[in-house]
């Protein structure tokens, strides 16, 4: 096997012109002309092709564009050193050190393993700085050739294989343990950076991760027995994952191998916070319940039931938000009157009636009742309010049902959709729902666990399961717990219809403080769920408006609160921690509380209390100035479904500037930012190969 790079195929120093584009046209010319590839153009064609999918620029001065091509003819090194660099995309400015890695379309193994080992050595800091201070080409070749080429004496201790898998970082006492896959598009030289960024971030960090790498020098899959006990995965992958369904259920974090690069600490505070998060985004293919079970991990009861509500919660927000802004879009077309009952129409609304009753292409005008609109837009708005009303019926069965799904798994379903159906029947609403949901998953697990004849056993899942736990739930709820949970609904209906004045105020306090206690979590969703099922009925009171404004307002807190700390005072924070800032305007403004997470993650003790100090802020403003609002999402987006919208913007901006301040007050004390240079500093240190992702910015 001949070497990968000679001398010549390097270029010390060399202009590259004005882009990327000219430095691997450049190296695919001293291919071709070093015998190694049939056609430059057709090299460079496909370096290019490669490049339009992921830029290939790294953290600190490195560029290493590759492809597999046709024609190439041996595998290959080209190497240049820029004077200046050249813009590869990545964050923190040129690239001076660029390898063009060229595979020939059927590469065998062995030099892709080696071609693997070239990309792993380039996150040593040790040798990109050898690389720098090289004299001649001959000097480069040996350098490269140390890497790719282990010593005889241990090269039987180095399997070829050997960078599939990149080593477990070093345990972390009683601490979560994390597998990570890494794969790129050409599994050479992505794959394997970001297994060993990923890895060296977890040791320094105290955590035990396991990667495994699907590279094209082959992969060794990860052992059963550490899949079965992680707590969670990472995917830094630009392809699909092989066998993904071994990590069924698992909490995911996922993204490209580019940021698992850049800041491979942020991806691991990501997965320890899914890993505790039941209602994190999990691999598809089983149920929280069944990965639970398999991993034994011992929830204690609390856990196990805070679980089971959130997933309820989590499926039924996309009809909340779909329900809630398509009845906003009905009052905006059609006016507010649309969903009272049209007394020329027994037990129809006036949106309804119109639909029923008339049709597109001859629209009569509508009754001469203040508020309620004629014509095409009063025609769009009955539409819009029918559509989202349908929806919202799905409130309380997506609630129940997603429950008994979370506890039974898909026999939970159809017994927890017609529970949760009765209990808006009876009267019971969100609560007979939540308990509903209970009684059905458990009657499901219950009659799933029966040993039957192997004559009915086919039956069990699709005909026995359905009805009797359906039967067992829903006579339940509709002969025993229907009532007294209607009663107990009505009562706190009642109760917060009548809160005014100060008592209005504690109550936007208690609120404000709820949506930002956990920034999405089971608090967050419960004072969320509280506001929207009060608004989910025709005719919602007054106190059930000011709710769900209060609710809205304090959400929209922490998103904006950290982005005006991250221009405030911009030293206090990570690159990735400003470019999250200025992601966190758009979200905030949208309501998007899960916006501040990463910010919370990285710094809880500073960042959550002052985002409850912002949010009970805005939500006693809210609830003082009598806000009113009847979309149950969008932030600034719906100001058409508010009152006063003035005020609720002063409010939610004056909270978010409580919460800034706050926040930044919190990190200025007593402490240098973990991770953020001084302004001084920080710019010598980029370059530094041996920067591990806190001066990246976040893809």
């Amino acid at each position: 096997m001949s070497a990968l790079i000679t001398t010549d195929l390097v270029a010390l120093d060399v202009s590259p012109g004005v882009d990327k584009t000219a430095v691997i046209r450049q190296l695919s010319e001293l291919v071709a002309r070093s015998g190694r590839a049939t056609s430059a153009e057709g090299l460079y064609s496909d370096a290019m092709d490669r490049e339009a999918k992921v830029a290939t620029g790294l953290p600190g001065g490195i560029a290493i564009p590759h492809c597999r091509s046709a024609a190439v003819t041996e595998a290959s090194l080209a190497f240049a050193r820029l004077r200046p660099g050249a813009d590869f995309g990545a964050a923190d400015g040129p690239a001076d050190l660029v390898f063009l890695i060229a595979a020939p379309e059927a590469g065998d193994a062995d030099h892709l393993t080696l071609l693997s080992s070239l990309a792993r050595a380039l996150v040593r800091p040790e040798f990109v700085a050898s690389l720098r201070s090289a004299s001649s080409a001959d000097e480069v070749v040996a350098l490269v050739q140390d890497v790719v080429s282990p010593a005889p004496a241990t090269a039987a201790a180095t399997p070829a294989a050997a960078p599939a898998a990149a080593p477990a970082a070093a345990p972390a006492t009683g601490g979560p343990t994390l597998v990570a896959i890494s794969a790129c598009p050409t599994g050479i030289a992505h794959t394997y950076m970001a297994a060993d960024k990923l890895a060296a971030a977890a040791r320094e960090m105290g955590v035990e991760l396991h990667v495994e790498t699907q590279g094209s020098s082959g992969s060794t899959p990860l052992d059963p027995s550490v899949v079965s006990k992680a707590a969670a995965v990472i995917f830094a992958v630009d392809v699909g994952v092989r066998d993904r369904e071994r990590f069924a259920g698992k909490p995911v974090i996922q993204s490209g191998t580019k940021r698992a690069i850049q800041e491979p600490e942020v991806m691991i505070r990501e997965a320890l916070a899914a890993a505790q998060d039941p209602n994190a985004r999990r691999v598809p293919g089983g149920s929280g319940a069944e990965a639970a079970a398999s991993t034994g991990s011992g929830q204690g009861v609390g856990s196990e039931i805070r679980r089971w509500l959130l997933t309820g919660v989590s499926y039924m927000i996309p009809f909340v938000a779909a329900g809630g802004l398509l009845i906003a879009l009905g009052f905006l077309f059609g006016g507010y009157q649309i969903v009272n009952g049209n007394p020329d129409f027994e037990g129809q609304s006036y949106g309804l009636s119109w639909l029923l009753n008339n049709n597109i292409f001859d629209l009569p005008v509508a009754p001469g009742i203040e508020g309620l609109n004629d014509g095409l837009p009063g025609y769009l708005g009955a539409l819009f309010v029918v559509l989202g009303q349908a929806a919202f019926g799905f409130l309380v069965p997506a609630l129940a049902g997603y429950i008994a799904f979370a506890i039974a798994d898909r026999p939970g379903i159809v017994p927890g959709f017609v529970v949760g159906a009765v209990s808006l029947t009876v009267g019971a609403g969100f609560l007979g729902g939540l308990v509903g949901g209970v009684i059905a998953g458990f009657a499901a697990k219950w009659i799933a666990g029966w040993k039957l004849p192997a004559g009915v056993r086919g039956l069990q899942p699709v005909v026995i399961i359905p009805l009797l736990a359906t039967v067992i739930s829903s006579g339940i709820m509709a002969l025993v717990l229907g009532r007294p949970l209607a009663i107990a609904l009505e009562g706190l209906g009642n109760f917060l219809t009548g809160l005014s004045g100060s008592s209005a105020i504690l109550l936007g306090v208690i609120l404000g403080l709820m949506m930002c206690f956990d920034l999405g979590g089971p608090v967050n969703k419960a004072a969320y769920v509280f506001a929207t099922t009060g608004i989910g009925v025709a005719d919602p009171s007054p106190a059930s408006l000011r709710i769900m404004a209060i609710v809205m307002g304090a959400g929209m807190v922490p998103p904006i609160a950290m982005a005006i700390s991250t221009t405030i005072r911009k030293r206090l924070y990570t690159q990735a921690e400003r470019e999250n800032g200025k992601a966190a305007w758009l979200l905030g403004a949208s309501f998007i509380s899960e916006g501040a997470i990463p910010f919370a993650a990285a710094d809880p003790l500073r960042v959550i209390p002052s985002m409850m100090l912002g949010g009970a802020t805005a939500g006693a403003l809210i609830a003082a100035f009598d806000v009113e609002l009847r979309a149950p999402h969008g932030g600034v987006f719906v100001f058409f479904a508010m009152t006063n919208f003035v005020l609720f913007l002063v409010a939610v901006l004056v909270g978010a500037a409580v919460g800034g301040i706050a926040v930044t007050i919190a990190k200025s004390v007593g402490r240098t930012p973990e991770g953020a240079p001084p302004a001084a500093t920080e710019e010598a240190m980029v370059g530094s190969a041996s920067t591990t992702g806190a001066a990246a910015a976040r893809s």
